[in-house]
């Protein structure tokens, strides 16, 4: 270098250490300021350029037009370019003039000029591309800038020393040069406009991301707005922006699916070319393995081809960054050799302060560049992989998924993407720790010698310990989940009975059964919370013992090993970036092995068999036919025998064609066959035109009445209103709160069966398709309504008349108007033709027509007749009965009122406004006029839910109690004085370094080291009692919440639960207690943990610099403000999150059910598409939340490197009174604050979003309950009630207040014995009747006596006790048999068998295995309706009270079990008084008295032969049965 610089005019030497670093004001040689700090920012340029050239040809966004902001840009490039070339000439011009310049002066403005021309070049170059904001070009300038410093002070010292300009004309230039760069960097901080010709952004609301700056970019500036928003009010879903284009599902899932079909092409011409090649060798192969199977390609393969790019670029960052975090610890050995050396100049102090703090901020821009880019690779990752297995769940064969549950293919979607989601962000560790590692103890080795490799053993050893650890904790969550599940699971049975409950007086049973799988839950939590603390115990030990055991063997190795300052801090921050690494490597393997088994999962599922499209000719078929089937035989799986064989069905198009035939013979097989979804062994299947199908059960989507009928097609209102009328909907509008635009709920939940069946009809009629396959959509009707829609839809005079249409159907009665008849056995045809000439056949199909309906003709000919005569209006009241009798969730089995019937079907349909997936969410679109009037009302009750807004102090101040307050004080305690012991400990460190050396040693190392041992580990004990002190608090808070939570709800009116979705009270009990048990005690301690490092941090720095107290005060104004702003918005974010999540997998549960449903309409695409916009909604309220994350990194960590600076500023200034100890404990202190206030401020943030649990759980812990159960100082007598007289006086009540009254001044009296039937219209009162009785309405006035005695003044249960009821729902719980009879264990073994006896079940129950211990399923599953309701009667059988309640069960069950009820009642009751709520009259004709109910009030009440004579309603009701 010298001889580029030494010879010739102004020559100077290149280095010169007594100019640059031994002086107190340091300057640079002018030839290395002319050469090296010129080339600088020139090197990196071109070294940035090839990589960046390849970057702007890849994405190119439209070019930007030359705007005044470019002109300038480009002027000032070429302005430079100018500079450099002068100064070139001037030194030509020295030359031919003879006063030969160094040959520096020639280089140097070459390769400067060279330079500024490629920056003119490139600031064109990427404005043609589209680039608004560039990086590269901002850190050119910068560069140029910081260079340029140096030479600005330089040319201005020299020139006041020397009293004259040596050089005017470079002099100048440079000047000139260094204001150019400076223009320069301030103009390439702005941005340019956004390109021309640029695909139109035609989102509402764009993400600023995607146009912002380079330095917005890289300090997430672009976040600030929404987070301002976020604390000014809560956010909602129309605040948050759209995805980026390359976030986006349909852009992510297509770049998937297309990398997967080429791999799957690949693999098939590698397996074509491998089976070519072994042909020759297969002979004995095909012996042995059957047919080769065709291999899937990985599915990882695929993912990292389609995401590689990305986790190339997360690579690079977070390698530098990696790079970067050793470079603090060397700086802090410079700092401490600098203080412990008087003679240093100071600024070598004030470089080393400003160097750390540089390292710092890059350190920190680099690590949250990396972060955003991983966590969205991450996204990115679980929307394909979401998009692929919905795509794939669309075209799945049966078989498979019959082979697997719908709810392990949802798991796939929910469960394992988030997996991969989860597993990204560390996969870099794979490398990047083993890095760390490696580093970390080099340096340590150079510092410590071979001492280091002790630390480095017991961290390894370490490892297996926490390893075993996490594996216990794990055995212990997987045990505990299964009591969670089994408590939940009751829980819901619970929710679902709580009216059975109530009125057989039953609670008391199931609140011990929940109870003790509680305290089973609540004592593995035990184990599981004293073996996290074991686990804390370790964590917080493992730095301590490594430096300890690093730092004992260093001096006790060899005499003269001193421990000096630097050694012992330098060595303390090592092992700090040490442990991460260490930590982090048990919790990846673990994570990594959760995803490969996710992985194998995804990858089974993808290459399951799909449904082959080509399986039914769409194109093709003989003249005047829609559909054909040649020869056809159908099986539903490859394993499984044929279903259907040998089928020849022709239907000339325009025909009815009725399928019938006994159950299981493959009629829906048929249907399912036309439409391609069965496995078709040979045979061809021809069909022209487009299909509407109605499935046996009918599919509905959870979306409005409207959007299930059009079913993605277009409005029209005449078509809509004709299929409406068609399938007998019009009739329901009127009920339906919002009418068409009402929301259905999932599965249908608000719609009967009934109405179900017409809606998939209405669906078909609207769809206006060629050919129609119905798969008996009139069984679930009512025969009154099954006529009309045979007549007004699919009969001969009905809107599908001309249609081709396929009818399987059960109803004999239809079948003279069809066209012809197929008659299927055994899946195969046995007969085919016209009604007519079947019947002369006299075939199987007489035989048949003969066995199962003997007296189906006459009934439906009388059905005809007798609706033949009623008027229409009458029809529409039958049509409107028809809806809510089969409704099963209403307030009360009797309908009251309409206007109560409105009520409840709105809160049905407003349901849950939580984001709680567990219930019903019915999502909430588009509101329909009447659901605007409940608005207000339910406006209330979703502030509370989805708001959140600040968390009260109270719910703090709530749990404090629940977990004890003395607990609470101990724990905060013994936080404090574990902070005080390491801050001894590490203050004992400094003393030690700082201690004098005689002879080359330091004498009392041993009493040093014990010191330092034992402060170390009474802070491990320290911590460890406080975690176990909180873990009791918390197992204890956990029991008295959810103890409070369940009493309350046991005890709450049924009221409560009628006008409350079950979800959102079992979400309590599920998802609430489960933050409250597992979630809040942790993330309290890691709070308290992080609260107390940041204030020792604080307390050492000030003592060591009270300096420092100056700046804390701004720096804490600076934290507590962007501390309020993101907690604010964090979590609003989270809670759009969550409730933007369950959508997703409810749609996806949806569309597994429904796939043949929307295959045979063929809008597979749409649904793709819906989606993938379910899936976008969720991905916008994650994008901003790793944003939000990332903008508070950035904040805090600037502030907390703010306090490295000033910590090591304030060392230098008073290095004169400070030791090389205390300064190297203030600063390795400092180094650790920025992970500590971060970690405080994510917690703040969780705790506010979780402890919200507390305060929900608390709110339904103090709702109101009904009377007392037991009334110790009224309980009625033993043995009553003897006689069993009813007498009600003036009686009137209703069912919530501000609602009608439902019995209006009701006086009656019936007699001991006496046998009376109710009956009345619907919404008369009579179940409201029986519900008075067992006071689960309570009376707005007047009494029930029974026997005299007023019920109103007993306990509830010593009332319902002594009452019995066989009730309409016949509801079982899960459990034994002998539990569902008699779950206080009252009765005996003979009692039972008696019960049993008569009531029909003995032969049943005694074929069981089990016998009495029978299992039955949740809800009584495996047994049929009528066996569910001969349970209830031998329940009541068992109790025999003198009192006997009988709502008598619609449509559930069958005559015979009903003759069977009737004849038990009739022998068995003799004596007691019953009551019946009849629907079917000729049970009650032989009954005492009838009491006749019309809208509240007596109509009439006498023995039924008196009232048929008196000729009044009850008459006209006989009359209409048939029965006068």
């Amino acid at each position: 270098m010298d001889a580029l610089c030494g010879s010739g005019e102004l020559g100077s030497k290149f280095w010169d250490s007594n100019l640059s670093v031994h002086t107190d004001n340091p300057d640079f040689t002018p030839c290395f300021q002319n050469s090296v700090l010129a080339w600088v920012p020139c090197i990196y340029l071109w070294a940035a350029l090839p990589c960046y050239l390849f970057c702007l040809q890849h994405r190119h966004q439209g070019y930007i037009v030359l705007s005044r902001l470019s002109r300038l840009k480009t002027a000032l490039g070429v302005l430079l370019w100018c500079v450099s070339w002068t100064d070139l000439f001037y030194s030509f011009h020295g030359l031919v003039h003879g006063w030969a310049p160094a040959p520096i002066f020639f280089v140097t403005p070459l390769v400067v000029g060279v330079t500024m021309l490629l920056a003119t070049l490139l600031i064109q170059y990427e404005r043609l591309q589209g680039v608004r904001s560039s990086g590269v070009l901002i850190i050119f300038w910068f560069l140029c800038a910081v260079c340029g410093i140096i030479p600005f002070r330089s040319k201005i010292l020299s020139a006041l020393a020397q009293g004259k300009i040596s050089d005017p004309f470079r002099f100048t230039t440079f000047y000139i040069y260094f204001a150019l760069v400076l223009s320069a960097l301030i103009l390439s901080c702005f941005r340019e406009k956004p390109p021309f010709f640029s695909p139109k952004n035609i989102d509402p609301n764009p993400c600023p991301e995607a146009g912002a700056g380079f330095l917005s970019r890289l300090s997430f500036w672009w976040f600030t707005k929404l987070a301002i928003l976020g604390y000014r009010r809560p956010l909602e879903e129309w605040d948050l922006w759209c995805l980026n284009k390359e976030d986006r599902s349909h852009v992510v899932v297509q770049r998937l699916l297309q990398e997967r079909k080429k791999q799957q092409e690949r693999a098939a011409r590698h397996q074509a070319a491998e089976a070519s090649g072994k042909r020759l060798s297969s002979e004995g192969e095909v012996l042995l393995g059957g047919r080769p199977q065709a291999r899937e390609p990985p599915f990882l393969r695929a993912l990292m081809a389609t995401f590689g790019s990305s986790f190339l670029l997360s690579m690079c960052f977070k390698l530098i960054q990696d790079l970067l975090s050793f470079i603090n610890p060397q700086l802090l050995s410079v700092l401490i050799r600098f203080i412990s050396n008087p003679t240093a100049p100071t600024w070598w102090g004030f470089l080393v302060a400003g160097l750390m703090f540089v390292c710092s901020v890059m350190q920190t821009l680099i690590l949250h560049q990396y972060y955003h880019c991983i966590f969205v690779m991450g996204l990115r990752f679980r929307t394909g992989i979401i998009g692929v297995i919905y795509r794939k769940a669309l075209v799945i064969t049966n078989s498979v998924k019959r082979e697997s549950t719908v709810g392990e293919i949802v798991n796939l979607m929910s469960v394992d993407a988030q997996r991969f989601m989860d597993v990204v962000p560390f996969i870099n560790l794979l490398w990047s720790a083993p890095l760390q590692i490696i580093l970390a103890v080099y340096f340590l080795w150079q510092n410590l010698g071979p001492s280091v490799l002790a630390g480095v053993a017991l961290m390894v050893l370490l490892i297996p310990l926490n390893g075993a650890v996490a594996v216990k904790m794990r055995a212990f969550q997987v045990e505990q989940m299964k009591f969670k599940d089994s408590r939940i699971k009751l829980m819901s049975e619970i929710l679902g009975g709580i009216k059975v409950l109530k009125l057989y007086a039953w609670e008391p049973s199931f609140l011990k059964q929940v109870e003790d799988i509680r305290q089973d839950e609540l004592r593995l939590m035990r184990q599981a919370a004293y073996l996290h603390a074991t686990s804390t115990f370790i964590w917080i030990c493992t730095p301590f013992l490594v430096t300890l055991t690093t730092l004992g063997m260093y001096v006790s190795v060899d005499k003269n090993n001193v421990l000096d300052a630097e050694k012992a801090f330098v060595s303390v921050s090592l092992f700090n970036i040490l442990k991460i690494p260490l930590n982090m490597l048990p919790q990846l393997i673990s994570n990594l092995a959760q995803t490969s088994v996710s992985l194998k999962r995804i990858q089974h599922f993808l290459s399951q068999d799909e449904l082959d499209s080509q399986c039914v000719e769409r194109k093709t078929i003989t003249p005047g036919y829609t559909v054909t089937i040649h020869n056809g035989t159908f099986t539903w799986s490859q394993n499984l025998p044929p279903t259907l064989h040998s089928l020849d069905i022709q239907v000339p198009k325009g025909a009815l064609v009725a399928v019938v035939g006994p159950v299981g013979c493959g009629k829906s097989s048929l249907l399912s066959a036309l439409l391609g979804e069965m496995e078709k062994l040979e045979g061809k299947v021809y069909m022209k035109g487009s299909v509407a199908y109605v499935p046996q059960q009918a599919w509905i989507q959870n979306c409005t009445l409207q959007e299930n009928v059009l079913f993605g097609q277009a409005l029209d209102p005449k078509r809509y209103r004709q299929a409406l009328e068609a399938c007998a909907l019009l009739a329901d509008l009127e009920v339906l709160p919002g009418g068409g635009k009402t929301e259905i709920g999932e599965k249908g939940i608000n719609l009967s069966g009934g109405q179900r069946q017409r809606v998939s009809l209405a669906r078909a009629v609207y769809s206006d398709a060629d050919i129609f396959l119905l798969d008996d959509p009139l069984s679930a009707v009512d025969s009154h309504v099954a006529k009309h829609i045979f007549d007004q839809v699919i009969g001969p005079e009905g809107v599908l008349a001309g249609k081709t249409r396929v009818l399987v159907t059960h109803g004999i009665s239809f079948l003279p108007q069809t066209d012809f008849v197929i008659v299927l056995a055994d899946g195969q045809v046995s007969e085919i033709g016209t009604y007519a000439a079947l019947l002369q056949r006299n075939g199987s199909f007489a035989n048949f027509l003969r066995n199962y309906a003997p007296g189906e003709g006459k009934e439906h000919q009388e059905a005809d007749s007798r609706t033949a005569l009623e008027d229409r209006e009458d029809e529409e009241v039958l049509l409107i009965e028809d809806t809510l009798s089969n409704h099963t969730d209403l307030t009360d089995n009797e309908p009251v009122t309409y206007e109560v019937q409105k009520q409840f079907m709105r809160q049905l349909s407003a349901m849950s406004l939580e984001g709680e997936g567990q219930g019903r969410p019915v999502s909430r679109r588009r509101l329909g006029a009447a659901e605007k009037v409940v608005q207000a009302t339910e406006a209330k009750a979703s502030q509370v839910l989805t708001q959140e807004e600040k968390v009260k102090l109270s719910v703090f101040w709530d749990y404090a109690r629940a977990v004890g307050l003395c607990a609470t004080l101990v724990i905060c305690l013994l936080h404090g004085g574990q902070s005080a012991a390491a801050i001894g400990a590490n203050v004992w460190l400094s003393a030690w370094t700082s201690e004098a050396v005689v002879n080359g040693q330091q004498n009392n190392t041993s009493q040093r080291l014990g010191v330092y041992a034992a402060l170390g580990i009474l802070q491990g004990l320290l911590v460890m009692l406080s975690a176990v002190t909180m873990a009791v608090g918390g197992v204890q808070a956990a029991r008295l919440l959810h103890q409070a939570l369940l009493h309350n709800k046991m005890r709450s009116p049924q009221s409560f639960f009628d006008t409350t979705p079950s979800g959102r009270i079992l979400n309590r009990f599920s998802k609430d207690i489960c933050i409250i048990d597992e979630v809040l005690a942790p993330t309290i301690l890691m709070l308290l943990n992080s609260f107390y490092n940041s204030i020792s941090t604080l307390v050492v720095i000030v003592a060591s610099t009270p300096l420092f107290a100056v700046v804390i005060l701004p720096l804490a104004v600076l934290y507590l403000f962007v501390q309020r702003l993101y907690v604010a918005t964090s979590r609003q974010l989270k809670r759009l999150e969550s409730v933007s999540r369950s959508p997703i997998y409810s749609h996806f549960l949806e569309t597994v059910t429904g796939s043949s449903v929307i295959r045979a309409y063929g809008r597979s695409q749409d649904f793709e598409a819906i989606s993938d916009a379910k899936v976008d909604t969720n991905q916008r309220s994650c994008y901003p939340y790793i944003a939000s994350n990332r903008w508070l990194g950035v904040r805090v960590e600037f502030v907390g490197n703010c306090v490295v600076l000033f910590t090591a500023l304030f060392a230098v200034i008073g290095r004169s009174s400070l030791s090389p100890g205390l300064v190297g404990l203030s600063v390795s202190y400092a180094l650790q604050v920025t992970l500590a206030l971060n970690w405080m401020i994510r917690t703040i943030s969780d705790l506010e979003s979780n402890i919200v649990a507390v305060e929900r759980v608390k709110e339904y812990s103090k709702t109101e309950t009904e009377a007392p159960w037991v009334v110790e100082g009224s309980r009625p007598p033993a043995g009553w009630p003897l006689q069993g007289e009813v007498e009600f006086r003036n009686y009137s009540v209703r069912y919530r207040p501000g609602l009608e009254l439902v019995l209006k001044d009701l006086s009656l009296q019936v007699r001991g014995g006496e046998k009376v039937g109710i009956v009345g219209r619907t919404g008369a009162g009579k179940s409201s009747m029986t519900l008075c009785l067992f006071r689960i309405l309570e009376a707005a006035e007047g009494d029930i006596l029974i026997d005299g005695l007023n019920v109103a003044d007993i306990g509830l249960h010593d009332l319902r006790s002594q009452l019995t009821i066989i009730p309409q729902d016949p509801i079982l719980f899960s459990g034994t048999l002998r539990m569902n009879l008699d779950p206080f264990g009252n009765y005996s073994e003979e009692d039972m068998w008696r019960a049993l006896e008569q009531s029909h079940l003995h032969t049943f129950v005694s074929s069981q295995p089990a016998g009495l211990d029978f299992q039955c399923s949740e809800g009584g599953e495996n047994l049929s309706v009528g066996q569910r309701q001969l349970v209830c009667l031998a329940r009541a059988l068992l109790r025999k009270s003198r009192i006997l309640v009988l709502d008598e069960a619609t449509a559930a069950i069958d005559l015979e079990t009903d003759d069977l009820i009737q004849a038990t009642i009739h022998t068995q009751f003799e004596a007691c008084t019953v009551l019946t709520i009849a629907h079917r009259l000729n049970t009650i004709m032989d009954y005492t008295r009838v009491l006749v109910l019309d809208k509240g009030t007596i109509a009439e009440f006498d023995s039924p032969t008196n009232l048929i004579a008196a000729r009044g309603i009850f008459y006209g009701m006989a009359r209409d049965a048939g029965l006068a």
